[in-house]
């Protein structure tokens, strides 16, 4: 019987030694004959499949009941540096040091790169986190809430993680079939064709279809061996050949325009957030072009808002849950360590195999028939599909939530924010907690001499244009770098050209800058006024103190101590693992008192509060400023705004924590730390 479950490590009775997939030859959780098939659980309450008890107390990762957890406590074969065993309390793998001087890999399969991007979005997207006490669908925590807050930072978020995760992957494949059809790429499309018009004359066109489908499926190398990727940039849309990327130079390859950047995947995070901006200009600019005349009269206007807003959170649930199942089907093909290489490919591909076999005897004609059938039953045999879904409902009332892709076809596969976690999770289990992104404010540098040759130039455009895949002569290259993709824009009428500092006046300048001089004044103003008022009790002062830093400030903390402030005081943040427990603590000064703090005894700490980590049942992420303030301040002063952090412990008791430079960084700790079951609000 196929009993093997989702969580619990298949070990050999006698032995004790890891049983493996006699299929896959893969060991550990989610690798078992029965994770082969897309079968779902029998109810919702077994969605986990675990046997393990559920209680409210988190324990540490050890007594995790997701895969998850424990994939982040097993022994890898692959091992990075936050995976070696040490006898230190808590290693420091080059936290607020240069991307040089940071240990490589710190997790082994992943190149740092490719784990900062994960990070980077992570932060950007999980904002507020809850623990849970049933089981999880998929056997992997982290979620979406069904009841999930709407707010205008999520549905941002959301948009831009929909153009980084399926925009840009959904323009790369556009641009790849118009390389196909242009023809410049001789070889490779005539191979195509001929296969293709090989396969129509014989009527094995659905066999080839569903036959290569499979290969690209369990073989990797046949993707790039059948779509070799090239430049995204660097690829005309209409004829597939060379262009002139729109930034004018081609500093990364991912991007839609080609702009240049520090890290992997910055140009598109960037791309995102421009995109999300000129979206809010356009409205903004519709609204202010609205007609005045009879608002005071307009009875539609409170129910169109009404409508407005109730719309909103379901389609921001949408957009979240398109790009979840495509991230977890981009896993699926390609995983990354920890998760199994095999099982889930391979699941995907007994889907397809059935579809090859049928597609040997299915004439075109019984296709056909049963196509032109199931849109005749789908219009007129409502009466029947009534009564079916009656029936489900009352026999299987959770039906739906059972057969969701994440508890079917892509049961245990993580979306990027579940990958990510698992990864945090590892440098916790280890001890060594994985140092954050390295912080670049400095523009991408394109320096030969320096640096390693960038396509920032028309030498090094055409050097890659003229490399394989798309191996483009010459004469088009001559045309791609006196061709302008912006051409079109300008001859619809749009000023492309234009930039707005260079067209200012001096006196504009004069005005701008002593707009610009004074708001900044008043920024100062208002925080020594908040300093007033928070000696005199203001809570709303409290908060604001020291969130905007001074100027050039490098924020220098962790992975142990964090700068912030509790209730208007200075203080920091304590993360120690070294005690019994593991516990985050707030202390302010040099009290007397003892506590421990990254294995060692320190008397001048006496922590004003100390919570088990165990004990979080909660973490948000809380705002210094309103959006609008910080983006006075980002204009004024050109200083990000330190923000804070909001824990809730089992208890119900709240700390709040505030102007914490590194905020990310810290519930990045809390949140991979101990046991508990997240759900993403």
């Amino acid at each position: 019987m196929l009993d093997e479950n989702l969580t619990e490590k298949r070990e050999d009775p006698l032995t004790g030694e890891k049983q493996e997939n006699p299929i896959t030859g893969e060991t550990g959780p989610g690798t078992g004959l029965r994770d082969l098939l897309p079968l779902p659980a029998e109810n919702t309450n077994d969605i986990l499949q675990s046997n393990k008890p559920f209680d409210k107390s988190a324990g540490g990762l050890e007594d995790g009941h997701t895969i998850g957890h424990e994939l982040a406590t097993e022994d890898h074969r692959l091992k990075g540096a936050a995976q070696l065993e040490s006898e230190k309390e808590v290693r420091n793998l080059g936290w607020n040091e240069p991307k040089q001087e940071i240990a490589a890999p710190l997790v082994g399969g992943i190149d740092n790169e490719e784990l900062w991007v994960l990070v980077r979005r992570f932060n950007k997207q999980i904002i507020h986190t809850k623990a849970v006490y049933t089981p999880v669908p998929g056997g992997l925590d982290l979620n979406t809430a069904e009841e999930e807050e709407f707010s205008p930072d999520k549905m941002r978020a959301n948009i831009e993680r929909l153009y980084t995760s399926v925009v840009v992957s959904i323009l790369a494949a556009v641009k790849h079939v118009a390389r196909l059809r242009s023809w410049r790429e001789k070889e490779r499309t005539a191979w195509f064709a001929g296969v293709y018009f090989t396969a129509w004359l014989f009527d094995f066109v659905m066999p080839l279809i569903t036959g290569v489908v499979i290969a690209l499926i369990l073989h990797p190398p046949t993707r790039e061996l059948m779509f070799p990727p090239a430049p995204v940039a660097l690829v005309d849309t209409k004829t597939g050949g060379v262009q002139k990327p729109w930034a004018g130079t081609l500093g990364s390859k991912d991007s839609a325009t080609g702009a240049p950047e520090n890290h992997k995947g910055e140009a598109v995070e960037q791309e995102a957030d421009n995109l999300v901006n000129g979206l809010a200009e356009l409205a903004v600019s519709s609204a202010a072009g609205k007609h005045p005349a009879g608002d005071a009269q307009d009875k539609t206007k409170k129910p169109m808002e009404l409508a407005m807003w109730a719309k909103l959170r379901p389609f921001m649930q949408v957009v979240g849950n398109i790009s979840d199942n495509y991230e977890r089907l981009a896993n699926a093909l390609s995983p990354t360590p920890p998760f199994p290489k095999d099982t889930h490919r391979l699941r995907l591909a007994i889907l397809v195999i059935p579809l090859f076999g049928l597609s040997l005897f299915v004439t075109s004609y019984m296709f056909v028939k049963s196509l032109t059938f199931g849109v005749g039953f789908g219009m007129f045999g409502d009466p029947v599909i009534q009564s079916g879904m009656e029936y489900l409902n009352r026999v299987v009332p959770d039906w739906k939530k059972l057969l969701e892709l994440r508890n079917t076809i892509l049961k245990g596969v993580p979306t990027n924010a579940q990958l990510t976690l698992t990864l945090l999770r590892i440098g916790e289990a280890n001890k060594a907690p994985l140092p954050p992104p390295p912080r670049i404010v400095e523009q991408p540098v394109q320096d030969p001499a320096h640096h390693p040759p960038t396509l920032d130039s028309e030498a090094q455009m055409r050097a890659e244009g003229a490399a394989y895949p798309l191996e483009a002569s010459a004469s088009e290259l001559d045309e791609a770098a006196h061709t302008d993709p912006k051409d079109g824009l300008r001859k619809a009428g749009f000023d492309v050209d234009s930039d707005s500092k260079n067209k200012q006046t001096k006196k504009s300048n004069k005005v701008l800058g002593w707009v610009k001089d004074v708001t900044a004044g008043l920024v100062h103003t208002g925080g020594a006024t908040d300093h007033v008022r928070a000696k005199l009790g203001s809570h709303h002062a409290k908060d604001r103190l020291d969130v905007v830093p001074p100027k050039h400030e490098v924020p220098v903390s962790g992975p142990v101590k964090f700068d912030c402030r509790f209730d208007g005081k200075k203080g920091h943040c304590y993360v120690s693992t070294a005690a019994t427990i593991p516990s985050v603590a707030f202390a302010v000064g040099k009290d007397e008192g003892t506590t421990v703090i990254a294995g060692k005894e320190r008397e001048d700490i006496k922590p004003m509060w100390t919570v088990a980590v165990a004990d979080i049942t909660e973490l948000k992420k809380v705002g210094g400023y309103g959006w609008k303030a910080k983006i006075v301040v980002d204009w004024s002063m050109g200083r990000e705004v330190k923000d804070g952090l909001e824990i809730v412990t089992t208890e119900g008791k709240r700390y709040k924590i505030t102007a914490v430079p590194l905020r990310d960084e810290l519930f990045n700790r809390l949140v991979a730390m101990g046991g508990q079951r997240w759900e993403a609000w």
